[in-house]
């Protein structure tokens, strides 16, 4: 038995070159990292500067006198909380007609055959390179048309507009996934393609689809 340890600490003992990448490479993570989150530190040093010196011409890291109490006078002089509350309503509500919208047109592509079936899909990945500047002149007539100018309403429609082929196409390669023998057996137990849908694919799409909710209202809040 004695021998056999003498084997394992000998495999065990590490040679000095072996050392010495090790350390290398914990030197070189340690680097990686202080790049990485060297400007969370600025940002968080910054916002402890008064306005004077965050102008200042001499650029300091550190502030000179940490100003803690801007993390309170944010609140009181700007309605931080009406625009967290805004972003939450207009995330949520695109997320969920996004969702609601992508959901059937997704079961759709993935369940049945038509004429054109790929040039659509083609349409729906060439649509995502449209810049929304582009149709920012006709976004605004329809918006103007229907009174959501300057709404919460209208942020939400054309979010959602502008996620929607990105939660089809998602959503179509989520169901495409799951096998169609349990459709055919929830049909043959009496559900037809809408309880189908509602009690076998859902519930195995799940994933899938919290993934692409995720998604796009993680796009809808950076928007």
């Amino acid at each position: 038995m004695s021998k056999k340890k003498e084997e394992l600490v000998i495999k065990k003992a590490k040679t000095p070159k072996q050392k010495a990448l090790r350390v290398c490479l914990y030197v070189f993570v340690i680097a990686i990292s202080l790049v990485i989150l060297y400007p969370y530190l600025v940002m968080f040093t910054t916002a402890l500067k008064s306005r004077a010196e965050i102008y200042s011409t001499e650029g300091t890291i550190f502030p000179q006198v940490w100003q803690w109490s801007n993390f309170i006078d944010i609140w009181s002089k700007a309605p931080l909380l009406r625009y967290f509350l805004n972003s939450i309503i207009v995330a949520g509500g695109s997320t969920c007609i996004a969702i609601l919208c992508g959901v059937p047109a997704a079961y759709a592509l993935a369940r049945m055959k038509f004429k054109g079936q790929n040039i659509f899909l083609g349409i729906v990945i060439v649509s995502q390179m449209f810049s929304p500047v582009v149709l920012l002149i006709g976004i605004y007539r329809v918006m103007s048309t229907l009174g959501l100018t300057d709404s919460l309403l209208g942020l939400i429609f054309i979010n959602a507009a502008f996620n929607q082929a990105f939660a089809i196409w998602l959503l179509r390669g989520t169901f495409v996934s799951i096998s169609p023998d349990m459709e055919q057996a929830s049909r043959i137990d009496g559900c037809n393609k809408i309880q189908a849908l509602i009690k076998v694919l859902l519930p195995m799409a799940a994933p899938g689809i919290v993934t692409t909710l995720i998604f796009i209202f993680i796009n809808a809040w950076n928007e």
